[in-house]
C-alpha cells in the first residue's frame, strides 16, 4: 500500500486554479475531476470541498474518503488531479466510488467531445437567417 506525502498534495490557489484552466474536466454522479499534466514525476490529489456539501464532518469525510481513493488507485506519471465531492459522495459505499474514480480516469485518455459554439448577441439564432 501506498502513503500520501507531503509533496503529494496540491494546495496553492494558483495550483488549483491552473488545473482548473487547463486541465480535463470529468464529471461523474459522486464527483468531479479535473486533471491536468504537471511538472513532475509524482501524481500530485487537490481536493476542493465546499460548504455546499454539508457541514465540516460531512466535508472531512469527504476528504478522508478523496484520500483514500487517491492512494489506492494512484495513477502512474506526473498528473494533477483535483477532486470535487457531491453530496451523494458521503453516503456512497466505498466500492461504488472506486469503481466510479477508475472510470473518470480511465475517461481522461478518451479525445474530449467538442463544445458546441457558444452564441452571443451577435451569434443569435435571427441574425444566422438573414
Amino acid at each position: 500500500m501506498a502513503g500520501f506525502s507531503a509533496h503529494e498534495h496540491i494546495r496553492a490557489r494558483e495550483e488549483f486554479q491552473h488545473i482548473y484552466d487547463t486541465g480535463r474536466r470529468l464529471s461523474g454522479r459522486l464527483m468531479t475531476l479535473f486533471v491536468g499534466l504537471n511538472d513532475t514525476n509524482q501524481p500530485r490529489l487537490g481536493i476542493a470541498a465546499t460548504r455546499k456539501i454539508g457541514s465540516a464532518v460531512v466535508r472531512n469525510r469527504a476528504k478522508r474518503l478523496a484520500r483514500e481513493l487517491f492512494r489506492h488507485h494512484k495513477p502512474l506519471g506526473g498528473l494533477d488531479i483535483v477532486v470535487i465531492p457531491r453530496r451523494e459522495m458521503v453516503d456512497a459505499s466505498y466500492v461504488t466510488l472506486e469503481a466510479e474514480f477508475r472510470a473518470l480516469l480511465e475517461r481522461r485518455s478518451e479525445p474530449a467531445r467538442p463544445r458546441p459554439p457558444r452564441r452571443g448577441p451577435d451569434r443569435s439564432r435571427a441574425a444566422s437567417r438573414v
